[in-house]
């Protein structure tokens, strides 16, 4: 909107006046669904899809919302966002510039940052007893969850925070790590973060469960991205099928058990999705298939 008036200022709209605000998502949403209950943002930076779900789970146990919308809101980004964070290595470089579908690579030796996409998604939180009422199939149960800080402002990831969360959540969701079959991780293509991830898990006991990037499709929505991840996995749940890792052809290391460039057929009980943001923010989520449907 800045640049579209900037040299005409004066023709800016009202109603940017509002729009421009975080509130105005609660507002569009609370319209259109009726809603009078709460409606907050929450800002996690590329985990803000995943604190949001959080958020949601939390407001039900503490009986202050029966039912929840959590959304992963596009985070639209200018030439200067893009400038600053290839400037800071997060993002690609142009190396694969004659061959964009080469470009997002997580997990791969090749990977030099991650590619923003474009994405958005939304899920609804309900209590059991309240999906049995009004005879909704749900996709998954949330059993484990857990989000913690690395007190650190910096965007470098941290493994002792990815290790602790991983592990509470286990530990909420009364799971072992053996039993996890499934992790969407947060791999971006981060040459540091892919690396501090993969460690954290193999340390946490987790190399045997399959694993594979959602982002190396639809590339890293940053804000959205943690809800849109969770939906990834709900959906491979349903259809006892994970998706590809696109280019994953030499993996960063080799005693994991990676989904590659083909889709494998899997039956998922539990899984697990992590999702990372700058300023040392770190959450965990597990899931358990619903073998019961309403």
């Amino acid at each position: 909107t800045y640049e579209a008036y900037r040299e005409k200022m004066c023709f800016v709209p009202p109603t940017y006046g509002v729009s421009f605000m975080d509130t105005d998502l609660c507002g569009l949403c609370t319209e259109q669904f009726g809603i009078q209950g709460l409606a907050y943002t929450v800002g996690g930076a590329s985990a803000s899809g995943q604190v949001a779900i959080i958020q949601a789970i939390e407001a039900i146990q503490a009986d202050r919302v029966d039912v929840c919308i959590a959304m992963g809101a596009l985070m639209d980004i200018s030439y200067m966002e893009c400038q600053a964070l290839r400037s800071l290595g997060a993002m690609g470089s142009e190396r694969y510039a004659d061959e964009p579908a080469m470009a997002c690579r997580p997990f791969d030796q090749s990977r030099d940052g991650f590619i923003y996409g474009e994405s958005c998604g939304v899920v609804v939180i309900e209590r059991a007893d309240s999906a049995v009422r009004r005879r909704e199939k749900p996709y998954a149960k949330l059993a484990g969850w857990d989000m913690g800080m690395d007190r650190n402002r910096n965007p470098n990831p941290s493994y002792e925070g990815e290790v602790r969360v991983i592990r509470r959540a286990l530990e909420k969701a009364k799971l072992l790590p053996e039993e996890i079959d499934y992790i969407n991780p947060h791999g971006t293509g981060s040459v540091v973060g892919d690396e501090i991830e993969i460690k954290a898990l193999q340390d946490c006991k987790l190399s045997h469960a399959y694993i594979n990037a959602t982002k190396s499709i639809i590339g890293h929505g940053l804000s959205a991205a943690g809800t849109v991840e969770i939906i990834a996995t709900l959906l491979q749940m349903k259809e006892s099928r994970l998706h590809p890792t696109r280019n994953l052809e030499e993996p960063i290391q080799l005693d994991c058990n990676w989904v590659k460039n083909e889709s494998v057929p899997a039956i998922i009980h539990n899984t697990m999705n992590l999702s990372m943001g700058f300023g040392g923010i770190n959450t965990a989520i597990c899931m358990q298939k619903c073998e019961s449907r309403i």
